[in-house]
């Protein structure tokens, strides 16, 4: 069964947070987060806004996109680092779409953990025999932001993004690359009470030297070159990281999706929204070769090479 994406959607709270804004509330200046960083607003969710309402948003958008009833979905896989331990958020998705059919369950690799809930959700397919599933990214980052912390505190933000996985494939799945290196945990982790702690530097340099190996090594598993690229969609963590990636890959800016400006750094919802802003932008078009690639606390990675069969596919953003 050839497996591909035929929905996307995604979810961002009204909540617009600039870097303007953040100046009345710390020591900081839109100059420095620009600078260092690449981002100029993010979204944050309202208190009694869950990781689990967000994903439901996301999902339904995605579900109206691929033009499928919720009683078709059989699994419901949901990356999340931010949502209670339990029960699990897809499982609360499962209620709010009253999906029925559908086995539901979280993965949790931080930053990468969408790609492995796409992995898990297309292995499902293969071995149950499942034809169409819900593969979800959702975090509420805001709620783990040590706002005393300025380094971490301005770089996060909140959101979602889902797409449904079927075998009438729009963009089919061509590879996948996994990979942890549990050495790396002590770089970026939630301490005791609940916030983000990052040693940047050593993140960074982790993140430069990942990126490219994961971009080329997901193209060669699909038997394509860097030549046959047309878009990378990367993890939206830092400007700084992206550009020192296409910099080692010599890649154009205009194969580059770029969302940190706006979005922040939302985690595993990271590259579902970048992915479901390309093709709501009409970035990604017929026949081009696509790779989604991140990174995270863990440490982890993931990327995936897809082929974007249809450019009729859109984007339930806006509905």
């Amino acid at each position: 069964m050839n497996i591909g994406i035929i929905g996307i959607g995604s979810f961002l709270p009204d909540n617009r947070v600039t870097n303007i804004d953040l100046e009345k509330r710390m020591d900081t200046s839109d100059e420095w987060i620009r600078t260092r960083t690449g981002i100029e607003a993010r979204h944050l969710a309202e208190t009694g806004t869950s990781v689990a309402d967000m994903a439901t948003r996301a999902a339904e958008r995605a579900l109206q996109s691929a033009g499928v009833t919720i009683d078709e979905i059989e699994a419901i896989v949901c990356a999340t680092a931010t949502a209670p331990s339990f029960p699990a958020t897809a499982c609360l998705v499962q209620a709010n779409l009253g999906a029925k059919r559908a086995v539901a369950f979280d993965v949790s690799a931080a930053c990468s953990g969408f790609i492995f809930a796409m992995d898990t959700a297309k292995s499902l397919m293969d071995s149950k025999g499942f034809k169409k599933t819900l593969v979800i990214g959702a975090e509420k980052m805001g709620s783990l932001i040590d706002w005393d912390d300025r380094s971490t505190a301005v770089l996060f933000g909140d959101g979602a993004g889902a797409i449904v996985l079927g075998e009438d494939e729009v963009a089919s799945i061509d590879s996948f690359v996994l990979g942890s290196d549990g050495t790396g945990g002590k770089y970026l982790y939630e301490n005791e009470e609940g916030k983000i702690v990052m040693n940047g530097r050593e993140v960074f340099k982790f993140a430069v030297r990942k990126m490219p190996e994961i971009v080329l090594e997901a193209l060669n598993k699909a038997d394509k070159s860097l030549n046959d690229l047309d878009v990378l969609v990367p993890h939206q963590a830092n400007r700084r990281i992206i550009d020192a990636a296409m910099e080692r890959l010599n890649l154009e800016e205009e194969k580059v999706v770029m969302t940190i400006q706006d979005h922040a750094n939302t985690s595993a919802a990271s590259i579902p929204l970048a992915l479901a802003e390309a093709v709501k932008s009409g970035k990604i078009q017929d026949g081009q070769t696509v790779v989604i690639a991140g990174f995270g606390a863990g440490l982890t990675w993931g990327a995936s090479c897809l082929t974007w069969n249809q450019a009729t596919i859109t984007e339930g953003n806006h509905l």
